[in-house]
Order: structure tokens, then sequence, then C-alpha cells
């Protein structure tokens, strides 16, 4: 189990646990039962449309082979290497360049690629920016982050009840005094923090091990370390701007990276996926 993937297991417990002392803290056992049926209701229909939902608050279109034989080429050699079954293309009209991947599993997986993407970057640096996203697929890093929106949102809203349990005097009582002041402050006001902190967290982590598993599709982390460092050259003063619930998915920072510092990133930082990259090149060449 590698580093990054490691990482993530151990954050998905840390937000598991956060979800159930929340359910509790709000209503005992009974609470805890709830919280987590609500999870899984929640994740069961993401896990079903949230492709969809995505793509379309995205703005992507669906091309077909005739309208974009360039791209559909490229994906077809990817989807190869990556040994999965091609993708659906689609294409945002944008002249910042970025991408995603989305889809339950591999096979109802698509890729989304922005119209600026293709005219800034080589076929070489495409295909390695490709194999990045068909690394997120195969890895199943869609169902990872939408198993991981849900409970942060579910914290979130449980946050949100005790919140107005607390002004009313419902929830848990302690010796009918009611709600524990403590548990009152950890939920309406640090749970929701931390929940939003490993959330970002897994996102950098899948990141990480997305361009390690895309440099081993592509057999090429010098053209995915190239086009990283344009991607940011130019997301930087063309900001892509999507909706922010989306933006973990792309492949660089869609903002621009500006204002998005540290703990608060959703993607790790670019000259440190670059020098990940480089080494892992540097160790196939045995330089």
């Amino acid at each position: 189990m590698g580093n990054s993937t490691l990482k993530t297991v151990v954050l998905l417990t840390a937000l598991t646990v956060l979800l159930v002392l929340i359910g509790n803290a709000l209503g005992g056992q009974t609470g805890m039962v709830l919280a987590l049926l609500f999870a899984g209701v929640m994740n069961f229909f993401s896990y079903w449309y949230s492709d969809k939902i995505v793509l379309a608050m995205s703005g992507a279109r669906e091309v077909t082979d005739a309208e974009a034989p360039g791209l559909y080429r490229i994906v077809d050699q990817v989807a190869l290497w990556a040994g999965v079954p091609r993708p659906r293309a689609y294409i945002m009209e944008s002249d910042s360049p970025n991408a995603f991947a989305t889809g339950r599993d591999p096979a109802h997986a698509a890729v989304a690629v922005t119209t600026g993407i293709m005219r800034i970057l080589n076929e070489r640096e495409l295909a390695a920016v490709l194999a990045h996203e068909l690394g997120h697929v195969r890895n199943r890093d869609t169902l990872i982050m939408t198993v991981v929106a849900t409970l942060a949102g579910a914290i979130t809203m449980l946050a949100n009840m005790a919140q107005w349990g607390l002004m009313f005097g419902m929830g848990r009582h302690d010796d009918d005094e009611g709600m524990n002041p403590l548990a009152a402050l950890v939920m309406i006001i640090v749970a929701p923090v931390a929940a939003a902190l490993i959330q970002l967290a897994i996102s950098r982590a899948r990141e990480f091990e997305a361009d390690a598993t895309g440099a081993r599709i592509s057999h090429d982390p010098l053209a995915l370390a190239s086009a990283l460092e344009k991607l940011e050259q130019v997301a930087a003063v063309r900001p892509l701007n999507p909706n922010p619930a989306t933006a973990h998915l792309f492949i660089v920072n869609p903002f621009g990276g500006g204002n998005w510092q540290g703990l608060f990133m959703t993607h790790p930082p670019v000259p440190e996926r670059v020098a990940r990259l480089r080494a892992m090149a540097l160790g196939s060449t045995g330089r």
C-alpha cells in the first residue's frame, strides 16, 4: 500500500469516526445509527448520479469521434495503455486549460477537457494528462471522493441540526441539564472545519496517487510534469472558476491557485508534484 493510499484510508477512518461521534453526541446510540444510515443513503444516490451532475455543472458537451478525431485518438491510445474501456469524451468551451474525469467505475467513465488545454499542450503532454485522469478512474477515486464528500456533507448537516437543537433546547441531554456545551461546540464549529480539512487532505493524496498512476500508464512522467507546469502558469491568468464543489476533480486548481494555500488547497503544490514526477523519471532511467 502506497503512502497516498495509506493516508487516504487513515483520513477516511477519521472522517467516519467524526461522523459517529457527532451522531452519538446528538442522539446517543440512535443518533449514531441514524447518522450512518443517512450517510449511506446519500452515498447511494451520489454514486449513481454524481457523474451526470458534475458534467452538467461544468457545461461539458459530449463529442463524437467524427467531431474530435484528434482527442479520440489520444483517448483510445491511453485507454489501451491503462487497460480500461474507452471513456466517453467531453469538451468544455473555455480558454482556461484543465481536465477532469468522472464515472462510478471504468466501464462508466468520462473524461472532459477544455478547449484551452487542447491548444497549449502537445500530443505527448495531453496523453500524459489523460493518463492521469484515467489513473483516477482506475484507482476508483470517483467513488472515494463521493464517499468523502458525502461524509463531510453529513457532518455539516448534523452540525447545523445541533445548532438549531442548541438554540431550542433539543438534542441529547446530560442529567436533564441540556446539551453538553463542549459537545455542542465540537458539533457546531470544530467538526465541519475538521471534515473540510480532511476532505481536502484526501483530495491532495488522490492527486499524488493519480500522478504516479498516470506516469506509469503513459511511461512518460516528464510529459506529465511539463503539462502540469504549463497548466499552472496559464490557469493562473485564465482561471476556469467552476462550481467550488467540483474544484477537486480538475487536474490543477481551476481557480488559479492565488488564494488557496496550505491546508485549504484542493490540490498539492504543482512544484512538489513535478519534483515527484521527475524523480520517477530518474528512477526509471536508472540515473
